[in-house]
């Protein structure tokens, strides 16, 4: 394979990367109309769901991060979540200082009854793969988070 054609699937592989992450964010958009949600709530519930998978303290101050919002935001956020009855507040039994964030089990529900088939399909897709080659995708997943952050990062002004 020449230079060329190696940058050219290589762009191809971006493209069709970027076609996915629209795709996604349209699913996100079409549950939060739904549900009538704003879609940094639905990416909030999406963060503290894996945050609970990876037994991940999930605090107002993580949440933010993840989010790449301020603390006033995070707050109006958390407190329409709280209302809307998606999230709960409660104190860390080893520092009652400290407010974690728990996902409710009726917003698992909902979650769950929405985004189940495009999850099953996904794990069914990956399963037709190969041990190594579901090594490689994970692989390809962790360097491309880890690029993301990287420009995130280099995007940020500098103190």
């Amino acid at each position: 394979m020449s230079v060329g054609d190696a940058e050219d699937e290589a762009m191809a592989i971006v493209h069709s990367l970027r076609a996915l992450t629209v795709d996604l964010n349209v699913a996100v958009s079409g549950f939060a109309n739904k549900y009538k949600m704003h879609s940094t709530d639905v990416r909030a519930l999406i963060c503290l769901l894996d945050a609970e998978r990876s037994d991940t303290p999930a605090t107002p101050g993580w949440l933010g991060s993840q989010l790449g919002i301020n603390s006033a935001s995070v707050t109006a956020l958390v407190d329409r979540m709280v209302k809307a009855g998606h999230v709960a507040r409660e104190r860390d039994s080893a520092d009652r200082r400290r407010v974690l964030l728990q996902v409710t089990p009726s917003a698992v529900t909902l979650g769950e009854s929405f985004f189940g088939p495009l999850i099953s399909r996904a794990a069914s897709t990956v399963g037709n793969y190969t041990a190594a080659e579901r090594a490689t995708i994970a692989s390809f997943i962790v360097a491309m988070r880890a690029d993301v952050e990287r420009t995130r990062i280099d995007r940020e002004p500098s103190l």
